[in-house]
């Protein structure tokens, strides 16, 4: 069977992104031949385009979230034809109108949370889960900073670090975003475009600074993040969405305030079906108990990955977005 898709050839600029065809073949032993409605968007997805993230073989299809509906079923596998199921944590291929996947990777998708929602949210919801409840277990005594906190992963970190009890200062490009953060539960935004997020931070927290940075911005925060945390406070550097953070000396960490550094994957936080399947339950959950507003602020056709790509690399989105087949 001959399905549309993304293809990508070589690693450079959205440009790469081809839409064309691929062969789908039939699902083996342990595996679901799985139709898709909606294909979610993450910084990941950039990263392995650009090459910054190098692909194990070339050419293939790019994309690491989805829902869809089951078409097939290999043998030794749960699911059957016709649920709804969805995955956010690869591996590649979710670029696609079909495509066959492992079973271990499915989750079933509620009764109550429609295909987009899960494509857009389920792994920028397991990627917040684990920030803030296992990375650095969020509460009442932080002050947590949450840099691009208008952004997919980043509004819904602001939603749970809010549940969790603490004081969020989020960070936004614009005026516009800034709204939109605060709108999200943000106590405090701060333009970085037109504010010093430093002298800010201060000045917010009367000089006791943040226990709590979390960055996926990268090469453009990540020293001056530093200066946001109080005394043995900890940076979770989670994406590099302006670039990879340079080499520095791991003694710095020391002279600022014998400082926590960690670079977390959702790959490690979700490595077994018992993982997996506790965060994508705990994301549904609070989807369905309001305490995560989850709304997808664009769309795309599939076909228009390249500008889905290149609006996302130029930061002109906000918020999710997904891809329609």
């Amino acid at each position: 069977m001959k399905v549309k898709a993304i293809i990508i050839s070589k690693t450079g600029g959205p440009e790469v992104l081809e839409y064309g065809e691929v062969d789908v073949g039939t699902p083996g032993p342990g595996e679901v031949l799985i139709r898709h409605t909606a294909i979610g968007l993450n910084y990941a997805d950039i990263y392995r385009r650009s090459g910054l993230y190098p692909p194990e073989t070339l050419p293939y299809v790019p994309g690491l979230e989805a829902a869809g509906v089951v078409e097939a079923v290999g043998a030794d596998v749960k699911f059957k034809q016709g649920d709804r199921v969805a995955y956010g944590a690869g591996p590649t291929g979710a670029c696609a109108e079909a495509r066959i996947i492992p079973a271990a990777q499915l989750v079933a998708v509620p009764s109550g949370i429609d295909d987009v929602t899960a494509a857009a949210f389920l792994s920028k919801g397991m990627t917040a889960h684990y920030l803030c409840h296992a990375t650095y277990r969020v509460g009442a005594q932080d002050t947590a900073l949450i840099h691009a906190a208008a952004g997919g992963v980043g509004l819904i970190l602001t939603q749970w670090a809010k549940h969790l009890g603490a004081r969020v200062i989020g960070t936004a490009g614009s005026d516009v975003k800034a709204r939109i953060a605060r709108e999200y539960g943000c106590d405090h935004v701060i333009n970085y475009s037109t504010e010093d997020f430093v002298a800010r931070v201060q000045e917010i927290t009367a000089g006791a600074k943040a226990s709590v940075v979390y960055d996926g911005v990268g090469e453009a925060t990540f020293l001056k993040s530093l200066d946001c945390l109080r005394a043995l406070g900890t940076i979770v550097s989670y994406g590099q969405a302006s670039g990879p953070i340079a080499p520095f000396p791991i003694g710095m960490l020391a002279t600022k305030g014998s400082l926590y550094l960690t670079r977390p994957a959702l790959l490690t936080y979700v490595a077994t079906r018992a993982a997996l399947e506790t965060r994508a339950n705990a994301v549904f959950d609070a989807i369905q108990r309001g305490i995560l507003r989850c709304e997808v602020a664009q769309r795309f056709a599939l076909r228009d990955a390249v500008e889905a790509h290149r609006a996302l690399s130029e930061r002109k989105t906000s918020g999710a977005s997904v891809m329609i087949p």
